[in-house]
């Protein structure tokens, strides 16, 4: 959930030489913050860094990134649109990802586990429908109602793209890969199952086909969280706006569970932290959990804090 970032000095001053886009295609540098956390913090999983709009790009449309986030030079709203967009070979599209987890690969010897990642097919289609972010979604919701044969061949490109994405990665090294699907949460159930549950099985039954496991991630997964559990993943990992203890009761025992600590908490005290580190950890109970924040970690967020928040588990375990 964003390990590397901001809230990081030694990330900072990467950032203060090269840009956003720049690092996330220069494979030493994109394994150097890739593995400043756990240098820092000793985490147990180390996540490349790179971006969920890179398949996006592959695919055809460039892509800036400013103080105000994404923005794609140009939208998907028509057919055309779509059938312009390739399927790209990630081999020579994006050859700086494999080379960043095979970096990353050989630098952790075992310390860490190493994670890959997606963004979702309906996230990344509302991105390009949207042409970058958006408060309310209404030209995605709006096309999705009025021609969904339209978003569903869109959806079916970035479904081929992402999966080929992912099992890329895995033949890099990557040893499980967690799919984000951050606007999918903005879908009524029904809109989700239709738009989204399709194309999450897709991907990650590629993933799973390669032999590792696959996360899923919805923000705001409350509503569709039975849903989310249809889609074959491994974890669901799940936002702060539902208990660990109402999701596992709707899961039920078989599907483990990641997260779902406010990223908010992390900007209070460490003892605070360290609170909610074992609040969630008590309400996971024995079934499988991984201790995570239920979004990315916020850019103010203390150092020390962090600390607080890798370090209960530890804590937990010696008590």
């Amino acid at each position: 959930m964003r390990q590397a970032g901001r809230y990081l000095p030694e990330y900072r001053a990467i950032r203060e030489r090269v840009d956003f886009l720049t690092l996330c295609k220069t494979p030493e540098l994109a394994a150097e913050v890739s593995l400043q956390p756990v240098e820092r913090f000793g985490v147990d999983v180390c996540i490349i860094f790179s971006d969920i709009l890179i398949p996006v790009e592959a695919m055809g449309i460039p892509i800036s990134f400013g103080d105000s986030g994404p923005q794609l030079e140009r939208s998907v709203r028509s057919r055309a649109d779509v059938d312009v967009l390739r399927v790209p070979d990630p081999a020579s599209t994006m050859p700086f990802v494999a080379e960043t987890i095979r970096l990353c690969k050989r630098a952790l010897a075992g310390r860490a586990a190493l994670l890959g990642f997606t963004g979702a097919p309906f996230t990344l289609a509302a991105y390009t429908i949207e042409g970058g972010g958006s408060k309310n979604f209404a030209s995605t919701k709006s096309l999705l109602y009025s021609d969904p044969q339209l978003c569903h061949a869109l959806l079916d490109k970035l479904a081929s793209a992402t999966a080929e994405h992912a099992a890329a990665q895995i033949a890099a090294g990557a040893q499980a890969i967690q799919v984000f699907d951050t606007w999918a949460g903005e879908l009524e159930p029904a809109a989700y199952e239709e738009f989204a549950l399709p194309y999450h099985t897709r991907v990650i039954e590629r993933i799973r086909s390669a032999g590792v496991p696959a996360i899923l991630y919805v923000n705001g997964c409350a509503g569709v969280l039975e849903l989310m559990a249809r889609s074959s993943a491994d974890v669901l990992s799940v936002d702060w706006r539902i208990t660990l203890s109402e999701a596992r009761a709707r899961i039920g025992p078989s599907i483990a569970l990641q997260g779902n600590v406010d990223p908010a908490i992390l900007l209070s005290t460490p003892v605070r932290v360290a609170q909610a580190a074992f609040a969630a950890l008590e309400a996971a109970g024995p079934a499988g959990h991984v201790l995570n924040l239920g979004h990315g970690i916020l850019p103010d967020t203390p150092v020390a804090c962090a600390q607080a928040f890798v370090d209960a588990p530890k804590v937990a375990t010696v008590s």
